[in-house]
């Protein structure tokens, strides 16, 4: 058998050393796009809490949606759950309150409110609150509130929110996770 005689010169070296480092390039500029598209999407993550603000003596309570992330955070839907019905908040004209009051009428004598849709769209900005039901200013309203939101809180009154970030990334908070869970 014969030998292959490999005839090196000095142009088929720095031929092949041109495409070694051209691949090399290549490489390194595939794994730094990744890590820039990863990120991206760090930062743009929202981050979104449902909050509660309880003050007696100023007779104010108020429920909001803050937004504890690096980007905005875009409603999907808010689905309300009782007795292990679920409810989505479009029935009510995305609002909490009508919600309620469907729940425990007496809710429908509070006067002193102000209250926020919850539509599909809404886009909170990071690191920013958004209101959705304040009572403020009424004692009566107050504690006829709080005593019915604690009162169908034990009875079994959930809610899931689903929302996203402008990448499209979903994910859904509810009282009964410790925080976002992305969903998909």
């Amino acid at each position: 058998m014969g030998k292959i005689k490999f005839n090196w010169n000095l142009e088929k070296i720095l031929g092949i050393s041109a495409m070694s480092i051209s691949f090399i390039t290549l490489v390194i500029f595939i794994y730094q796009t990744n890590l820039m598209s990863k990120q991206n999407y760090l930062s743009i993550l929202p981050y979104i809490q449902v909050s509660t603000s309880n003050n007696p003596a100023d007779n104010s309570f108020s429920l909001r949606l803050l937004n504890h992330g690096v980007g905005p955070a875009i409603i999907e839907s808010v689905t309300m759950i009782y007795d292990g019905k679920p409810t989505d908040l479009t029935d009510h004209n995305n609002e909490i309150l009508p919600y309620l009051i469907s729940l425990d009428p007496t809710l429908d004598s509070i006067q002193n409110y102000s209250i926020a849709t919850l539509n599909k769209g809404i886009a909170i900005p990071a690191n920013s609150a958004y209101s959705f039901l304040e009572v403020k200013n009424s004692q009566k309203d107050y504690n006829l509130l709080t005593s019915a939101l604690f009162r169908l809180e034990e009875q079994g009154l959930d809610y899931k929110i689903v929302y996203r970030s402008i990448q499209n990334e979903r994910w859904m908070v509810s009282n009964t996770s410790d925080g976002p869970v992305k969903l998909d």
